[in-house]
């Protein structure tokens, strides 16, 4: 299970990653800033989520247990 925990961790932080540079690479551009501020939220979005998910694997199969 712990396994399946660190993949879900480790797509997260790739989508986090995947979208922080499609906004960046939108802004340089000189895309419309209304995708920009879209796709900027969908970041922070993402990294509560994967925030969320590191410190629930941290509390059900950390080494305390």
């Amino acid at each position: 299970m712990a396994e399946m925990w660190d993949l879900a961790v480790k797509i997260g932080m790739g989508a986090v990653l995947i979208v922080l540079l499609l906004g960046v690479w939108n802004m340089f551009r000189g895309g419309p800033g209304n995708r920009s501020q879209k796709l900027m939220r969908w970041r922070v979005g993402l990294q509560f989520l994967v925030v969320v998910l590191v410190m629930s694997g941290l509390y059900f199969f950390g080494q305390g247990r």
